[in-house]
């Protein structure tokens, strides 16, 4: 089934414990896309970059079968970059450097041939532009997921509950689920956030997992002890990828088929961290997903004597 993925597109220089780089590629939408093209094979993504953004990067994007008519690439202007420096715990960062350029009055056009889009997933942008993306559809797609963050909530917190309330999942890591709440406890933010509007709630927990709450129950879904976290830019955006692109392999929406896109998701975002920017999202194999993603299964398979 046919996925729209709607996000940034943009550069990032990142430094952490383990190294620092120029300008790479990065961007939810980047993100999102390659994950989700390694389950589903009509990926569509709806962006806009200038025209320093190399042709190659869009050549990925083919390679990958991501239809990029509504990539849109503004002459004479600059892409979206953000540079960042990781702290030596890797979950805390600084913001260096952010230059919103294209992405300042980003306006998202959907092409006539997208509106048939059965999945959609909203990548974190402003809640006026996500707002805007789903009345430019024709028709309510079977799944609307969405990602934000607390700068919103900060911000422009009226209009992201507006836009809470038109969607399906919603994806937030553990401090925001607090935030947009007011509670501390998790099942607590979670029931509020729930009656906010949303069928499902994902929290994220970085390397502690992440919880699946809906239809009166909870899954709580384990993180890979890994050796080496090299850049845990792009993790989220990988797994929100991977998440919505198995259920648009599957086609059906249920808590059983949400569990599975949780690890789906998760073992994605694995791979993503053990390299800088998308350099290891960008080559995986079957076979490699298939073994990550029977560790994921080893790690909380049991049995009770």
């Amino acid at each position: 089934m046919s996925l729209l993925v709607i996000g940034s597109v943009a550069f990032d220089a990142i430094e952490t414990p383990f190294g620092k780089t120029d300008k790479i590629v990065g961007g939810a939408a980047t993100y999102a896309s390659l994950a989700a093209s390694y389950f589903c094979d009509q990926v569509k993504i709806v962006a806009v970059v200038g025209d320093d953004f190399p042709q190659s990067e869009i050549n990925d994007f083919h390679n990958h079968h991501i239809d990029t008519k509504g990539l849109q690439i503004k002459k004479g202007e600059k892409s979206f970059f953000w540079s960042g420096r990781y702290h030596n715990d890797m979950n805390s960062r600084d913001t260096l450097i952010t230059e919103l350029n294209v992405l300042g009055d980003f306006d998202p056009i959907i092409p006539d041939s997208y509106q048939d889009s059965e999945f959609l997933m909203l990548g974190n942008l402003t809640p006026q532009v996500q707002q805007t993306v789903i009345k430019r559809l024709n028709k309510r797609p079977k799944l609307i997921v969405m990602d934000t963050m607390n700068f919103w909530m900060d911000i422009a917190l009226n209009d992201l509950l507006e836009t809470i309330k038109l969607i399906d999942v919603l994806t937030i890591n553990d401090a925001e689920a607090r935030q947009l709440s007011g509670e501390y406890s998790l099942v607590k933010a979670a029931n509020k956030i729930l009656a906010m509007g949303p069928k499902y709630l994902i929290i994220k927990k970085g390397e502690h997992g992440a919880l699946l709450f809906g239809e009166g129950k909870i899954f709580s879904a384990p993180a890979l002890p890994l050796e080496d976290v090299f850049d845990p830019t792009g993790a989220g955006d990988t797994f929100a990828g991977g998440f919505i692109g198995y259920m648009a392999k599957v086609g059906t929406v249920n808590f059983t088929n949400m569990k599975n896109a949780i690890i789906y998701g998760s073992a994605l975002a694995s791979f993503c961290v053990e390299k800088f920017g998308t350099e290891k999202l960008k080559n995986l194999t079957e076979q490699e997903i298939a073994s990550r993603l029977q560790q994921f299964v080893s790690l909380s398979k049991f049995e009770i004597i």
